[in-house]
């Protein structure tokens, strides 16, 4: 069995926020690797926040070229408004994954789509912004490739220290 390993990859992302937002859902959801490529994170990444320090566990790493860079035997999937993709709620996530997300006022080059394996899109009334579409995708691969426990203790020792809270039945 292939091991199972989830890169995210982000196109120019001109925002902090949303990188450091990326960052906290790529520990939440246990992913590999960040790619970004670009220079505007690099101009703004002082602003960045990341509030988990998940930077201290997941690569966070400039490249210019996503295929090139891609792991080995992992499958390029193309995230973004694209027509003829498929639909999230329909999409069967790869083990081995690079997940291409575009910028937040562009889109991915048809180049890099030419090259994928794959495409997908969650279908939404307009579009999320790029943190919120990392997110979705991450949790929707975790769900069904049930890659999170979905325990009590889980919640234990992810809540924040101010939240005892349980259902009382």
């Amino acid at each position: 069995m292939t091991r199972r390993h989830t890169t995210i990859a982000l196109t120019n992302p001109k925002s902090p926020t949303n990188v450091g937002a990326v960052l906290r859902a790529a520990g939440c959801f246990n992913a590999d690797e960040i790619l970004y490529s670009g220079n505007r994170f690099d101009l703004a990444k002082k602003f960045y926040t990341d509030t988990q320090d998940a930077n201290n566990n997941i690569p966070l790493i400039h490249v210019d070229d996503f295929i090139k860079e891609k792991p080995q035997g992992a499958t390029v999937v193309c995230v973004d408004l694209i027509e003829g993709a498929i639909p999230l709620t329909q999409f069967v996530h790869p083990e081995n994954a690079i997940y291409i997300f575009g910028p937040e006022d562009s889109s991915i080059s048809q180049e890099i789509i030419s090259q994928a394996d794959v495409a997908t899109y969650i279908p939404t009334v307009g579009c999320l912004n790029l943190a919120q579409t990392v997110n979705v995708v991450l949790y929707d691969r975790a769900s069904k490739l049930e890659l999170v426990d979905s325990s009590d203790e889980l919640i234990r020792k992810s809540r924040d220290r101010n939240n005892a809270t349980t259902v009382k039945v």
